[in-house]
């Protein structure tokens, strides 16, 4: 708790979206100085699918900055949450989980958010532990804590009501336990996406309401996905997720643009002031720069060991030139004789759907057996088997079904 509060803020906001507010983080950063006491540093997950992608991670990296700098890291598992759904971004009512798959989702969550945080020093809480011993009394207070005018403030309630689109009354619940989270846990500063900003200010709210010092807010940008331009999404194809094989997410990070691999440094490492800079300037070739995150990120979640053999079959693969030993096969059934080459290229899962297909085409990054298909057009004999190729580093052995 040694580390000057004017240092310790400058590494908290770089990268961040919007802080509310600086002045009050920076006073209470002294105070933790001053006092030896750390900061309850808190961020919630919703337990809502079974693996995480490097989007995931910009606010666990965030987290692990905090817990460098001596802070206390509270994660929050929202298995009780979970069971609503949460309504952020949403032009429908969210279908909630069972509680079985829950807790399935929980146990995977923590063994991969330990790649980043260290366990020892992080607590761990689930709001069913609290929220599970409010009774109807209690839930009729909080619910009178605040108004339905403030919830129909945020974009997509107030989007969903002018277009008379249900709106469950269990969705208002959302962000009010999302808020008494903070509450009950005294939260100092939590963090959360850009989209989150709603509920993280209800948390504020509520802390005001139970006589607390309202929580600061720290946002974090949605992190752009291979593609560079749609937030990393499973659903997209665009994403890098932690639990891929060491060689994928080395040869994912290879991927992406030089303008991409910048912003990736500044919003999933905590690279220094002057390595950023050099990455910038060209002091460091974009080259050396690109290999080392990849190195970076992919020993994160396999190790040195893992991040050395990746970057070695990389390097055998695209800089010799070699098509790799270990290709998957994948037998595949089409009606006719022929299939459109986008369309072959989409039921694979290289492209997001046939028009990106036919870009890959256009852009000269598909090859037939070797051979380039420069014909977006181009129908392919479905019959025996033949080898696909597209981009430098995606390839699958097709054998066709008759």
């Amino acid at each position: 708790m040694t580390i000057d509060p004017k240092e310790q803020l400058r590494r908290i906001k770089r990268g961040s979206e919007s802080l509310i507010d600086e002045e009050t983080l920076l006073k209470r950063l002294e105070e933790s100085v001053e006092s030896g006491t750390p900061l309850r540093v808190k961020a919630g997950f919703d337990p809502t699918a079974p693996d995480l992608h490097l989007g995931h991670t910009v606010l666990i990296q965030k987290l692990r900055v905090f817990q460098e700098l001596g802070h206390t890291i509270v994660l929050l598992i929202g298995d009780f949450t979970a069971l609503i759904g949460d309504p952020t971004g949403r032009n429908e009512m969210r279908k909630p989980l069972t509680k079985e798959a829950i807790e399935a989702n929980a146990a995977t969550y923590r063994d991969q958010v330990f790649k980043i945080l260290d366990e020892d020093l992080t607590e761990v809480v689930y709001n069913s532990h609290w929220m599970g011993e409010l009774s109807s009394a209690d839930m009729i207070s909080l619910a009178s804590r605040y108004t339905v005018a403030r919830m129909l403030e945020r974009d997509d309630f107030s989007k969903r009501y002018k277009e008379h689109r249900p709106i469950a009354v269990h969705e208002f619940l959302y962000p009010l336990i999302q808020g008494y989270d903070s509450v009950f846990l005294k939260a100092d500063v939590e963090l959360g996406g850009t989209d989150q900003l709603f509920n993280l200010l209800v948390g504020r709210d509520l802390q005001r309401e139970y006589g607390q010092r309202p929580q600061v807010v720290l946002t974090m940008p949605i992190l752009e996905g291979l593609d560079g331009v749609q937030k990393m999404s499973k659903s997209l194809g665009n994403y890098i997720g932690i639990t891929e094989p060491a060689k994928e997410i080395f040869g994912k990070v290879m991927s992406i643009s030089d303008d991409l691999m910048i912003r990736y440094y500044e919003l999933l490492t905590d690279i220094s002031a002057d390595k950023e800079e050099a990455i910038k300037s060209g002091k460091l070739h974009p080259k050396a720069a690109k290999e080392e995150l990849s190195a970076l990120l992919t020993a994160r979640f396999h190790g040195k060991d893992g991040a050395v053999e990746a970057e070695a079959a990389f390097k055998e693969l695209f800089h010799k030139k070699k098509t790799p030993d270990d290709i998957e096969e994948l037998k595949l059934s089409v009606e006719g004789d022929s299939i459109w080459i986008a369309a072959l290229i989409k039921e694979v899962g290289f492209a997001t759907s046939t028009s990106d297909g036919r870009r890959k085409v256009e852009q000269g990054g598909v090859k037939i057996d070797g051979e380039r298909v420069t014909d977006p057009k181009a129908q392919i004999e479905a019959t025996g088997e033949l080898l696909l190729q597209v981009g430098k580093r995606f390839f699958k052995k097709i054998i066709f079904k008759n």
